[in-house]
């Protein structure tokens, strides 16, 4: 991840209350904030690989927190989780960290132990460690070899373009504005202009167009790219509702 970019982090809490208030207050400590309301949901965008943190209920309609977690272990999602639910007893608590929880929380927690916790997760993961891939449906941008692949075929990209389609992927179902792209592949907004971010988003897209998936990088006009699918697009917008 980019040092000037937020920590991305997941909310799996079926309480719209418990994902208000989350968002809210870890927004308010300078995070980027994605919520689901089920496992299905919170499965689904764990798994692109592109948040530095989830906060996991286990008690969860669909698919249980622990199953989320086990299934994310089992596909090689690496991202720090910390399981959060109204259990207490030692066996829960063992249960989580068995199937690869990084920290366990019982309800009700104060939000300041909460933050310290993720703040200490995130420190935790060092900036040289080697982080897992990012996917969206069947494309997989490689982040310690560099590499993409669509269905498994390799797409060959310029350092420059996969740069840009690795901050795209990064932030999975949330627009990125052409201001944030230039500061995270340029390394400053005076570095180039935002008509070479255009220019460079085409030439991700037609290199996408090729292998059949031009359509995972799209333009929101008035604000900036979004990288996503069909199946992200059915949990990203009730998630964002909070």
């Amino acid at each position: 991840m980019m040092s000037d970019v937020k920590p991305r982090v997941l909310v799996v809490d079926d309480e719209p209350g418990v994902r208000k208030a989350l968002q809210r207050g870890l927004r308010a400590e300078d995070m980027d904030v994605v919520t689901a309301a089920d496992g299905p949901s919170g499965l689904r965008l764990a798994q692109t690989g592109s948040f530095d943190v989830v906060l996991l209920d286990i008690m969860l309609p669909g698919l249980s927190g622990y199953r989320v977690l086990e299934r994310l272990r089992a596909v090689g999602v690496t991202t720090p989780v910390l399981m959060i639910s109204a259990k207490d007893g030692e066996v829960d608590q063992a249960d989580g960290l068995d199937l690869g929880a990084d920290g366990y929380l019982v309800k009700p927690f104060s939000f300041v132990v909460l933050v310290a916790q993720v703040r200490a997760v995130l420190r935790r993961a060092s900036p040289d460690a080697i982080r897992g891939p990012l996917r969206i449906g069947a494309l997989e941008v490689d982040r310690s070899l560099r590499q993409v692949r669509y269905d498994g075929v390799e797409v060959a990209f310029s350092p420059r373009e996969f740069a840009l389609l690795e901050v795209l992927a990064g932030r999975a179902g949330t627009v990125v504005t052409k201001d944030e792209l230039l500061r995270a592949v340029w390394g400053d907004e005076q570095a180039a202009t935002r008509n070479v971010v255009e220019v460079y988003v085409g030439y991700v897209r037609r290199k996408l167009d090729a292998v059949g998936a031009g359509a995972l990088v799209r333009t929101v006009r008035g604000h900036g790219y979004l990288a996503s699918d069909a199946q992200l697009d059915e949990v990203i917008a009730p998630a964002g509702q909070g």
